[in-house]
């Protein structure tokens, strides 16, 4: 692999401390105004000011060499909270719902989750797979290089593993660090006696001797899961050594989320319904807020008060929600824009979202989200030399180059100077 070395940018190496980032934290992304970025074997080598030294440089090294114009060098996007992995479709229910139907009133009459959920029963994992790999490609050129995939289309044992097991295919063969996270506990299937026992007393046991460590997540809603079952799920999850996250709080405030406050859950997704009193609460908590506004875009319009977590002092993560349903949208630009627009996020606080806080969502963040020495060189270049463009673009051509473990993924269009030594 010949090495990279990206010159005359302005460089958002989002270098800081270690954990997640809080206030004024989010608005430091690392400016290094004319920088440059030096990768070899897939890995951040050099990062500085200026042009590199030439001690940096060995003789007769094959590198590639790209001037960036004075343009924008971030980290790629980390997304960590997806449901990427799926089959079939639901486009007669999107119509339903553009007649006025609501997703809640979708799921009561067995569509949504559950419509998905038949056809990935029926789908065999070499499909799921391949139909994962071509999302993330899409993914991919909007500047996502590391993703969280949740299963939860099986709802049985054996379809939730030939999830988790297309998820694992899929992450051997793509450049995208993937991390995928066990959803058994994301609908009630109604159709199977003793379902929520049978999942926590037979599925997740399965499923972690398959996969030790994996995370547990969980839908906590009306018609889903309840706050007493899915605080069963978790406290046997703990138990067996399972990181926690949960959707909490999407269309209505059911009382899980001061629930999983106190049980230490890693991450909680959603918030839309939740009150203010439980907002600051888990503000001051260690628990990471992930915001997902492209799901009230494209469902009630309803979005979480980003503006209040922040101003609170939450650690927040933004993802996409990528799905079949609630929020078919593989773009991480994208819920940047609305999350500034609606969530009244700064684009500082969205990028510092969508970066290192998000990596530290999935546990990735020794490696990804970043521009550091040791870190993959996962990277974008902007059309742009203010990131705040990031935010006030709706809907752009994309990022002009995306690298992932320090190869081109993703090229729109070359940048000015580019040559190879």
């Amino acid at each position: 692999m010949p090495g990279l070395l990206i010159l005359n940018a302005r460089v958002l190496t989002l270098d800081g401390p270690d954990g997640p980032r809080r206030g004024s934290e989010l608005h430091d992304l690392g400016v290094i105004e004319h920088g440059f970025v030096l990768a070899r074997e897939g890995v951040i080598v050099a990062v500085g000011d200026g042009d590199p030294d030439s001690s940096l440089l060995e003789e007769n090294e094959n590198i590639a060499v790209v001037d960036a114009g004075g343009r924008v060098l971030m980290p790629a996007f980390v997304d960590c909270h997806t449901h990427a992995c799926w089959a079939g479709d639901r486009l007669d229910e999107f119509e339903m719902g553009l007649r006025g139907a609501s997703y809640l009133q979708i799921l009561e009459r067995g569509g949504g989750i559950m419509s998905t959920v038949r056809s990935v029963r029926k789908a065999p994992r070499e499909e799921l797979a391949d139909c994962l790999e071509c999302r993330l490609g899409l993914m991919a050129s909007h500047g996502t290089a590391a993703a969280e995939i949740k299963s939860g289309y099986g709802l049985t044992t054996e379809s939730e593993i030939k999830m988790l097991r297309a998820i694992h295919d899929a992450s051997q063969v793509l450049p995208q660090e993937i991390v995928g996270t066990f959803l058994g506990a994301h609908a009630m299937d109604e159709e199977q006696d003793h379902f929520v026992d049978v999942m926590i007393d037979q599925s997740l046991p399965a499923i972690v001797a398959e996969f030790p460590g994996i995370a547990c997540d969980a839908y906590c809603e009306q018609s889903a899961w309840s706050v007493q079952d899915t605080t069963r799920l978790f406290e046997r999850a703990k138990d067996l050594g399972c990181p926690l996250h949960l959707h909490v709080d999407q269309f209505n405030a059911l009382g899980m989320l001061p629930r999983a406050l106190e049980m230490g859950v890693h991450s909680v997704a959603h918030m839309e319904a939740s009150a203010s009193a439980d907002l600051i609460a888990l503000a001051r908590s260690d628990t990471i807020a992930v915001l997902l506004p492209l799901s009230g875009f494209c469902t009630d319009g309803r979005y979480a008060q980003g503006r209040l977590l922040a101003d609170e002092g939450a650690a927040i993560a933004l993802a996409t929600n990528y799905n079949p349903g609630s929020a078919p949208c593989p773009s991480m630009p994208l819920a940047i824009a609305i999350a500034c627009r609606r969530l009244r996020l700064t684009p500082a606080e969205a990028i510092s979202a969508a970066t290192h806080n998000a990596a530290c969502v999935i546990g990735l963040e020794d490696r990804v989200g970043r521009l550091a020495p040791g870190h993959r060189a996962d990277l974008q270049l902007l059309e742009c030399q203010d990131e705040r463009e990031l935010a006030w673009h709706v809907a752009s051509g994309g990022p002009l180059l995306v690298c992932i473990g320090g190869e081109v993924v993703h090229l729109l269009a070359e940048a000015d100077g580019e040559d190879e030594e």
